[in-house]
């Protein structure tokens, strides 16, 4: 097993394990959890596939084995699935214990951050992994102010991903001291926090945020056991009742004359 191996099972370790927790019950949400991990990781593993083509990084084979699929190993193609549904979770624990108190769903203000967003990715654009960062990012908050505003006002969606990068600073740490991922000077700024440069909080933030917006889409329409309560109709019952019968049939109000000679 390499060690980025081990990373990935770390990251996701915890998560599979507290799946079952009656309270939160993340295990009812896997099939929304484990297509939102496809849909977006496939994204973001074919843009991966193509800045190691370019040049822009790379890996140590000696620590995360050889290439597997696209110039990608195996343990960079998991990556892809351990950490959104980490994180995901994450979002759920956070969602269970923490009152959302939603701001305003403006739109504007998101919008004009992605353009500025895009901008500085295009000035920057010599510096290949920044820019496309930025533009990720920038795509992003464009999309999630366009389709779902709530979700960029949800106190629960910016404490969630505020909360994972504590285990992106602990997985990423060692990925990028070893190092397991090297990166072409050209491609970065090159400022480092610790030894992780500063592009890869903006990459998990665009990764992330991409998963919460997918999720947020299917995470209840594929709810195993989810049923949607349609409003009881209300039915009159009406009986055909001939003419001769209604006659035959005496009526339970008639009042009663005390002639009984009539009867």
């Amino acid at each position: 097993m390499t060690i980025y191996l081990f990373i990935d099972i770390l990251v996701i370790a915890a998560p599979v394990l507290l799946s079952f927790d009656k309270k939160v019950a993340f295990v009812s949400r896997w099939p929304a959890v484990f297509l939102t991990s496809l849909t977006v990781g496939a994204v973001f593993a074919a843009w991966d596939s193509l800045m190691v083509r370019a040049g822009a990084w790379g890996f140590a084979e000696r620590f995360a084995g050889p290439a597997a699929l696209a110039g990608l190993p195996l343990a960079e193609i998991l990556f892809f699935v351990a950490v959104p549904f980490s994180c995901l979770f994450v979002y759920e624990v956070v969602s269970t214990y923490v009152p959302e108190r939603a701001g305003r769903a403006a739109r504007a203000p998101w919008i004009a951050a992605a353009a500025l967003l895009a901008a500085a990715g295009a000035v920057l654009h010599p510096r290949v992994y920044t820019s496309t960062v930025l533009v990720a990012a920038a795509l992003f908050l464009l999309l999630a102010a366009v389709s779902s505003p709530r979700l960029l006002a949800s106190r629960r969606f910016w404490l969630s991903i505020a909360a994972t990068y504590v285990p992106f600073v602990a997985a990423n740490g060692p990925l990028t001291a070893l190092p397991v991922v090297t990166y072409a000077p050209w491609a970065i700024l090159g400022p480092r926090v610790l030894t992780i440069p500063v592009e890869d909080f903006l990459y998990s933030f665009a990764l992330l945020g991409s998963c919460y917006l997918v999720y947020g889409a299917l995470r209840e329409p594929l709810r195993p056991g989810l049923r949607i309560r349609r409003p009881r109709q209300e039915t009159r019952r009406t009986t055909n009742v001939s003419s001769s019968d209604r006659a035959k049939t005496p009526k339970k109000n008639a009042r009663w004359t005390g002639n009984r000679s009539a009867e």
